[in-house]
């Protein structure tokens, strides 16, 4: 995540707002179109915050041409922690 100077820290609404978002709109749309999709305003610094953030921890990708797309899938995480994958 690059560090820029935040105005304002996201709530964890917010957050979760956009995760909703991006889960309908997986795959469909780049951040500017995602961002007038959110069901209420918010600044887009905010939500620029809130992309990084989702980025770096690995619950969505932006492929090549800017569409965002929604990779976090806890129910095939418990699956394969059930199989017996181990992890580091």
């Amino acid at each position: 995540m690059e560090q820029t100077s935040v105005l304002h820290s996201p709530t964890l609404e917010s957050v979760i707002m956009v995760e909703e978002t991006i889960q309908k709109y997986s795959q469909e749309c780049g951040k500017y179109q995602l961002w007038k999709k959110l069901p209420k305003k918010m600044m887009y610094q905010t939500f620029q915050t809130i992309l990084d953030y989702l980025e770096t921890s690995g619950k969505i990708l932006i492929d090549k041409e800017g569409c965002i797309v929604w990779t976090y899938n806890p129910k095939m995480i418990r699956k394969l922690l059930s199989q017996g994958v181990k992890l580091r």
